[in-house]
This record gives C-alpha cells, structure tokens and sequence, in this order.
C-alpha cells in the first residue's frame, strides 16, 4: 500500500507564496540557520582571520601586500592592510570575482615587488620585518579557494562531472555517477554504463555531503573495489562492464573538487557492535516507522551492516540492508521506542498481541546491542511542532513538498507532507537529514514545489470549510464590485485584481475572507483594520474574528465583530462599506453590472465628503468611538527577532505576487506584531494617499488611466530645525523630493544624480545618509551594521544584495536601481 500511493504533480514555485501561506495558516517556519547543510554549500571557504596578499593599485609600480580578511560578504571581501591592527579607517572592499589575490608567498615566487602602503609605512618604519612576520605565519587563504574565484562548492559539481558513489551495503564497492542536474547541491545522477536502461535503479537524488559521494580516483586511493551495483550487473555482460570499468579509470580528477570533498570530513569513530545484535531502526527506504533490526555483517572497525527484521522470509521488502557507521542517524538501542513513548512495529509476521523486547530476544536467541554503543543523545535544535519546511519524498526523491513538524523526540522529528492525493504516513526524519530544506529553497533554486492546493483567490485555511455553512447560518455570494468608488482608503487596483466573488459558504468564515482581502488592498492596511476594529460602544450580537494586516515591516492585529447569520449579512456589507468611505455596493450580496444605484462614478476621494456629508475629523491619532478592544488599548511591544544573513544565494529566483502590501523597500517580516493603537495615525499615510487622489481625479477624467507625469507632492508639514555642523558628507540631489506613486514609477526613467563627491571617497556615515534620502530608507540600518562603505557599495548587485541583506525580490530591485543611479553618477562625473 505505502509503495502505491499516488502523489500530485511538482507545481510551479511562482504559484505558491510561502509568506501568504504561513500568514493564512499561523504557522512558523524553520530557521534557516537549523539546516546546516544547506550553509554549509554556500560557503566559499575563506573566513575571517586568514591572510592573502593584494595588488596594491594606488602604490606607484603596483605592489603587492598582505592585508587580512575581516568580513565575508558572498563574493565580497572586506580587507585590513596588514600593519593597521584594530585601525578600521583603511579597510576597503573587494570583489573576489575580479580582485587581484592571491595565498601568502605568491609574489616572491612569481618574482613580484612586495611594499607596504603608504599608511603602513608612517606607522612602522620597519615594515620590511612586518612583512617577514606575516609571511611566516601559516594563516594564508588557501590557493585552491582563490583560485575557484569565490565558486562555492555546489558550483564545482556541474552538470557533465562525475563522482564516485560507495556503495550502499558494502563500503569496499564503489562506481561512478554522472552529474546530469544540480539543484542547489541536490544533484541528480546517473550511473556510469547505464545509457539505456530502465530509469528506477539508475537514477539517484542525493546532495553533495552525502557520505557516500566521493571525487573521481577516490575508490583506486582507499582500495575499493570498482562494481557496478548488484541490482545492474546481469543487465550486460561482465565484458562491457570490463569496458566501462576501465572508462572510470581514466576519468580527469579535479583537484578542487578533491579538496572539496575531503574537506571538513568527520572522522568516523570506531564502534562495538558484533554480528547478530539487535537493535530499533527507521528504514531508510521507507521511514515511517522504527521496527528491529539486526547487526547482520561487521566489515571493519567504521562500518557494519543492518538489516530490517523480517519474519516472512518472501515477502516484499525482506532482507532490506544499509550500511552505518557508530554515529549513523535512525538507529536506536532497544526500548528507546518505549523509553520516548512511541509505538515500536513488531517485524513481519511476528507472533502476539503485542510486542516485548525481553520475549523476541529469547526467541531469537539473541542479544541486545549495549547503550554504550550508541552517541549520546542531544536535543539541542530549532525544530518545533507545527513548523513548516520543504522535505523530499522519499518514495519519489525527484519531488519536494511543503511539509509540516508533527511531533518532536529528541533529535528526530515526524513530518506530515502536503499536496499527496492519498494520505502518506508520517516521515521519521533526523534534524541534520541532508533531505530537509527551509522554507523557500525550491523558490530559490527555480526547482517545482508540491504545494497543498486552494481555489482562486480563497485562503488555504479556509476554502476546505467555505462550504461547510447551510440555512440560517450560510452566507451568499459575496461580490467584489470594482467599478464602484474605492474611497480614500482603498487601491482601486488592487480592487480590482480581487476574485468575481467570494462563497456561498459559513458566514464568518466568508465575510472574514472578504475583510483579509480588503484589508490587503488597502494603501495602508493598519489603516483599514483600526477602521473595522471593534466598536465597544455600538457593538452587533455578531462573533469576534481577529484579523490582520501588515504595513512597513510591522504585523498588526484587531478584533473585528462579524456577524453570523444570512439575513444581516447585506447590512453589515453596506454599514462596512460607509465606515471605510466607500460606494456602499462596493462589495456584498448584489452584483453591479453598468450601472450603480449610488451613482459612484461621478466620486474621487476629494469629492467624497462633499457628495456622502461624512466630515472626517482633522484630528490625528484614535478615530471617532474611541476604537480599541485589545488589552485595554496599551500596545502591546512585539519581541524583534535578530535578523540573520540568508543562508542561501538566490539563483533563478522567481518573483511571486503577494498580498503583503509592505511598500518596497520595507525591511520584510522584522517580527514585530503589535495591537493597534493610536500611533497608528492617517498624517503618516497622507502623501500616498493625496497623490492617489490626483491620479483618481484624472482616471475619471478620461474614462481610464492613463500614464502622468507625476504632480509635485504636497508640502510637509514643517519640522522643527535643528543646528548642524556642516558635514562632510556628499549632498543629493533628485528631481523630486519623494518619489513617485507606485503606478508612476514603472512609467518615469530613472532620475538623473548628481553627487557632489565621489563615492570612492563616502564612508559609511556617507553612503547611510544617501540611503536616507530614496525610498529605501528604512534599509539605512542594514548598511550602518554592515559598515558598507562607497567602495562597497559600488561593487554591489541584485544577488548580493538579496544574499546579504536578507530582502525579498522586489526591496531589492528597488534598492538596486538606486545604487545603479550612483554608479551612473560615479562613471559620468568621476570616472576620467
């Protein structure tokens, strides 16, 4: 039955928004930092602390120098001059793709001009014997890694290569395997010599760490035996396979894939176990269940082989074997199953009721494996229950799904995975399982996701009970009619990306679907959901939904009175849509074809008071009514999550569309959640939406919306001035103060800069106050703690950027078109 099931088809990542869905589901998500296989690919090698020598270009006769790295940033190197010690003032960037470096002892082989620069000669007149001190210290980058030119290990294993793969039952057999896909390290392959055959035992997923992938010439170094696997061998004749054999010894072997390899490889400890032991094991073939299992060969001091108990000697899986070492994972001592209150499955065919260690040992006339022959257990780790991820398939290692944490024991935890036609069991996985990835990683590596499925614009948590209401209880169609006036609040474009309608269904389960995607079709969303929040002073006998909404980087949330039965839903749609200033068709029970009854066409939002007499008061901070209803009204602070580097590049990274509604350029999911209060104020929203109305004004105008030239912005409201001393810093200057809406920018070519200095020449304190100046303000921290200076920032691209700042897509291409703007302003004003 497990080996039946049929799976849904891999989706399109670009389908499937992982924020969207941890929003609609509640969940966390597993940091990044607890897959560290996953980091660990993603490194080139060179860390802080090691030295290098670097062309020395501002020196006359361009020299070369030791300078020592501080900093790793991707591709990017921050570098102290040797001779500086704790002075940072001369630290400069480079790009490790185009810098001129090389390991300690280059230059005297190469026979090139050793000096030290002009700073470090005023500081150590004997710099002569600085060098020699640094030379001699055994700290150098290696060669290999410089010479890769920041290639990080998973780039090394293209598709072409070929590996040696030890084989999975005895570790004194090993044969070659082609590289044919790699997936963020993930590599696909195909044995050597088997062109032709059946695909289900020639093709294997396995990532590059895996134990039993080794370097080409590997098997001839350690003794082992070149053979095909069993399985293959009387699928030719042993004269082919001869032939193929001596192929596999004249392959190329790749020093930096060799040294790759064995690097950071952990030595395998010597174990105990004697032949005949018995012990729990998860199959690894099909881990959803730990059943015994017996030591059934010893080859050496490192490896033995296990096999899975099985009393029915014919039947469909007996005799399944792996092979392990002392610290393999999914091996257990005896009763471990009954000690961490799980069920043990008793081998096939096993005789009783229930299953007793003590009884099978006898039975089998055999002993158990002794505790002291396994690690000590540990449970230091990040996994919890209810955390999502991405894990593979084991039935079907080509697929990768959303999985869910389901219970956790130890160092072990079970999987549930989603997007299945039928149900699957639960997987028992090891948290350093080399198959388990965070969330986003297939987005990342342009590879399809299984996704649990939903209806067109319904969330995931709730179209499976949309249906559920009847009668009293069961909601119409709720309509999302575009063409009425959106109001002041309310993006008449995103209004009109909404879904035709929304039910028939239970009534607070469809109109809280119908206040989310309002609320995230707001210019301000906060905005919105302080409008809807619950009035204590007029409330309806309704039911008390707590919704929530998202602007700037911060996660707000109130409690919002829905009613709950059929005959008030057409009211509470028109009394909501005259509290957020809108046509009262808006959206509700009734369709507009052509014609609103409210005649709303002839509305913008600077008409809207005059024409509906609601005076809005000029009076900033709570609304009329006093709303608040979380807490007795005190904001509740929420804890700031540190915020870490991504562990991964973003490589073929697809943009997916979001309803998130945080304005590009926002620091993305800061970890802050907070009940609405009254610094939740319209005077800071008040440009965008000013600036909407002209552009509604002008769309009414003409029927339709055409592309403007942005109108200057209102003027701020006044600050108090503060005595500066002059800086020395750059000044700015844009054409426009602000930028333009959002609808205009993909209209406006870039504006032009003009700098007053070079940006060779900013320091940190520098490029921070630019960065204050564009849209992209609120990013100026990442920069201050970075200290990215203008040497730095002029090397900086997309993928950098999103690799070390930790941004979504968008953020960063907004970010990028700015530092773009200074590149241009650099090569047409500076760079003769």
């Amino acid at each position: 039955m497990f080996g039946m099931l049929q799976l849904e088809e891999a989706c399109d990542v670009s389908d499937f928004n992982w924020d969207d869905y941890l929003e609609e589901t509640g969940a966390l998500s597993v940091p990044h930092h607890a897959f560290k296989h996953v980091d660990q690919g993603l490194q080139t090698g060179l860390s802080p602390g090691m030295k290098l020598e670097v062309c020395v270009r501002s020196e006359a006769g361009s020299p070369y120098w030791v300078a020592n790295i501080i900093t790793t940033c991707g591709q990017l190197l921050l570098l102290r001059y040797e001779g500086y010690q704790d002075d940072r003032r001369a630290d400069f960037w480079c790009d490790i793709m185009t810098a001129d470096l090389h390991p300690l002892g280059w230059s005297r082989q190469h026979g090139k001009t050793m000096r030290a620069p002009e700073g470090v000669r005023e500081k150590h007149q004997d710099w002569e014997a600085l060098l020699e001190k640094a030379l001699a210290e055994e700290c150098s980058a290696p060669a290999n890694l410089l010479e890769l030119r920041g290639r990080d290990p998973v780039e090394l294993l293209c598709a072409g290569c070929y590996v040696e793969l030890q084989d999975n039952n005895d570790p004194g057999l090993a044969w070659a395997a082609e590289v044919e896909e790699n997936v963020g390290g993930r590599l696909k392959l195909r044995l050597v010599g088997t062109e032709g055959l059946p695909d289900t035992p020639t093709i294997l997923w396995l990532f590059y760490l895996h134990p039993r992938l080794h370097p080409p010439g590997w098997a001839k170094e350690h003794g082992c035996t070149l053979r095909p696997p069993s399985d293959l061998l009387a699928l030719r004749t042993e004269e082919e396979w001869e032939e193929v054999r001596q192929r596999i010894s004249d392959l190329p072997q790749d020093e930096a894939l060799t040294a790759e390899f064995s690097k950071d490889q952990p030595a395998i400890a010597a174990h105990c176990f004697k032949e005949g032991m018995k012990l729990e094991a998860v199959d690894p073939a099909a881990p959803i269940s730990i059943r015994p299992a017996t030591v059934t060969k010893v080859f050496s001091e490192q490896y033995f082989l296990v096999t899975m108990d099985n009393l029915i000697e014919e039947s469909e899986g007996a005799g399944r074997s792996f092979l392990c070492h002392r610290d393999s994972p999914g091996i257990f001592p005896t009763q471990w199953s009954l000690k961490n209150g799980l069920a043990l499955s008793p081998p096939p065919g096993y005789q009783g009721p229930d299953f007793d260690w003590a009884d099978y040992l006898k039975q089998c006339e055999a002993e158990a494996a002794p505790q002291h022959s396994f690690p000590t257990e540990q449970s230091d780790h990040s996994f919890k229950e209810a955390m999502k991820l991405e894990a593979v398939n084991p039935l079907s290692p080509e697929n990768i799904h959303v999985a869910t944490v389901t219970r956790v024991k130890g160092q072990y935890v079970w999987l549930s995975l989603e997007g299945l036609k039928q149900p699957m069991p639960e997987l028992i996985v090891h948290v350093d399982s080399l198959d388990i990835f965070p969330v986003s990683w297939c987005e990342t590596n342009g590879y399809p996701l299984v996704y649990p499925i939903k209806p067109s614009g319904m969330s995931m948590s709730h179209h499976s009970r949309l249906s559920s209401g009847n009668g009293k209880y069961c909601c119409p169609k709720i309509y999302f009619n575009h063409r009425c006036f959106s109001g002041p609040y309310l993006n008449k474009g995103r209004i009109a990306e909404l879904p035709q309608f929304i039910g028939p269904g239970n009534c607070v389960l469809v109109l809280k679907e119908v206040l989310s995607l309002l609320i995230n079709s707001a210019y301000k969303p906060s905005r919105v959901l302080r409008e809807l929040q619950l009035d204590q002073e007029s409330r309806w006998q309704g039911h008390g939904e707590t919704l929530k909404a998202k602007y700037k980087g911060k996660s707000y949330r109130a409690t919002v009175e829905i009613v709950r039965t059929a005959d008030r839903v057409a009211d509470f749609c028109r009394k909501t849509c005259i509290k957020l200033e809108c046509c009262p068709n808006l959206f509700g029970p009734r369709m507009v074809l052509d014609h609103c009854t409210e005649n709303c066409s002839v509305l913008t939002k600077t008409k809207y008071t005059y024409y509906y007499g609601k005076k809005k008061s000029k009076r900033v901070g709570r609304p009329p009514g006093g709303h608040t209803n979380l807490e007795g009204g005190v904001k509740r602070r929420g804890r700031r999550r540190k915020r870490r580097k991504q562990l991964f590049v973003h490589k073929k990274r697809r943009s997916s569309a979001s309803v998130d509604n945080t304005p590009a350029g926002s620091p993305q999911g800061s970890g802050e959640e907070e009940d609405l209060d009254e610094d939740d104020s319209l005077s800071e929203d008040s440009g965008s939406e000013l600036q909407d109305d002209l552009q509604d004004d002008s769309e009414q105008s003409f029927g339709k919306s055409q592309p403007t030239t942005p109108s200057p912005s209102p003027p701020a409201t006044p600050r108090p001035t503060r005595r500066r001393r002059k800086p020395r810093s750059p000044s700015f200057s844009d054409d426009e103060n602000r930028p333009p809406s959002p609808k205009v920018i993909k209209t406006e070519p870039p504006q032009k800069l003009c700098l007053d200095t070079s940006p060779l020449e900013w320091s940190v304190t520098d490029v921070v106050r630019f960065i204050r100046t564009t849209d992209c303000a609120p990013l100026a921290r990442i920069f201050l703690d970075q200290e990215i200076d203008g040497q730095a920032l002029l090397l900086l691209n997309l993928p950098t950027v999103q690799e070390c700042m930790d941004l979504k897509l968008g953020p960063a291409i907004k970010l990028c078109h700015h530092i773009e703007r200074v590149k241009l302003a650099f090569y047409q004003q500076f760079a003769t």
